[in-house]
């Protein structure tokens, strides 16, 4: 059925109506605002945006999937600063390209993610487009004041941790657009076999919601922290600016797995560079003052990758040889990019 044919409005109801509130402040939904009850407890909103040709390929991005990343991308901003997402709120613009079943199927991943991480969907809208499809996803979440984490509270000596490997994303898209142009250029089909770690690190990245509850657990409060998604050195870098301090990160320390080790070795690709200035990963990069470092060096789930110095020594990444390389930004590449 073509979206014309049930209008906008029936759409969206229909849409609206596979969505249950899970939270408590959810008051109102699906109205000309949303109405989230107040906690007394800082709030933190965001908002992301996805274009077709720009963020995503739908030769090779199942929409479902599309659908589940632009909610992890959004709720990930949240919990970058400690908080829990509470509510999210959906606008997409879709061409006449696509059929009712299409934006249903991209709303099977939006509630997948709702379910998966808790959250509310509070509001939705639609509107035609005439270059492809392009999605919105705004995010709402909570956190009390004591916890909530910034770019900007990183110190001299803290500890630099990451939450999970680095570079995966970025080589399953490499995988992936190797494989598209080979098939539009003779026929062959994609051959994808063997590739799974890093297509799911790629197409269905998780949100580290996880971690938070770690931190919970153990009585820990990052001074700074940062989502990873456009690489580690760009947001690297974004910590030492908005907490004026420097960084030393250990090559050899960065964490990198072996199926990310194997395509680049097939690939003739570099790993580090793809850890360092790829993206879509997800994981989070946050410092830790030294003096937890009794308490949290038995601890799994994140790994210790060097240490912040003063403003003055700049950031440098060290080789296991001892020398310093100074870390730039080269960024996240796009899809088209």
């Amino acid at each position: 059925m073509d979206i014309s044919e049930i209008g906008k409005f029936a759409l969206l109801e229909q849409l609206n109506a596979g969505f249950e509130a899970r939270q408590q402040t959810t008051v109102k939904a699906f109205d000309d605002a949303a109405v989230i009850a107040a906690s007394g407890e800082a709030k933190q909103v965001c908002s992301v945006i996805f274009l077709e040709g720009i963020h995503f390929n739908l030769v090779y991005t199942p929409l479902k999937h599309l659908g589940h990343k632009v909610v992890t991308s959004a709720v990930s901003r949240i919990a970058a600063m400690n908080g829990v997402p509470r509510q999210i709120l959906v606008s997409a613009g879709v061409s006449s390209r696509f059929s009712v079943s299409d934006v249903e199927t991209l709303y099977d991943g939006i509630r997948a993610a709702c379910s998966e991480y808790g959250v509310d969907l509070v509001g939705n809208n639609l509107t035609a487009s005439l270059t492809g499809m392009a999605i919105s996803v705004t995010a709402v979440g909570e956190a009390s004041e004591d916890s909530l984490c910034c770019k900007s509270g990183a110190g001299a000596n803290d500890l630099i941790c990451i939450s999970g490997s680095l570079g995966a994303a970025y080589m399953g898209l490499q995988i992936l657009e190797r494989e598209r142009r080979i098939f539009e250029s003779n026929g062959t089909q994609p051959r994808l076999d063997g590739y799974d770690y890093l297509l799911h690190k790629q197409l269905r990245p998780q949100a580290r919601l996880d971690m938070l509850k770690e931190f919970e657990t153990n009585g820990i409060k990052p001074s700074s922290m940062t989502v990873i998604t456009d690489g580690l050195a760009s947001e690297i870098l974004h910590i030492c600016r908005q907490s004026n301090v420097g960084a030393r990160i250990y090559l050899e320390k960065i964490p990198i797995a072996s199926e990310t080790f194997n395509v680049c070795e097939e690939m003739n690709f570099d790993a580090v560079t793809a850890a360092l200035n790829g993206g879509d990963d997800y994981e989070l990069l946050f410092t830790l003052p030294i003096s937890e470092y009794e308490r949290i060096k038995g601890l799994s789930g994140f790994e210790i990758i060097g240490y912040i110095t003063d403003s003055s020594l700049g950031a440098y990444i060290v080789t296991p040889e001892g020398n310093e390389i100074k870390i730039k930004a080269q960024g996240w590449t796009s899809v088209t990019g």
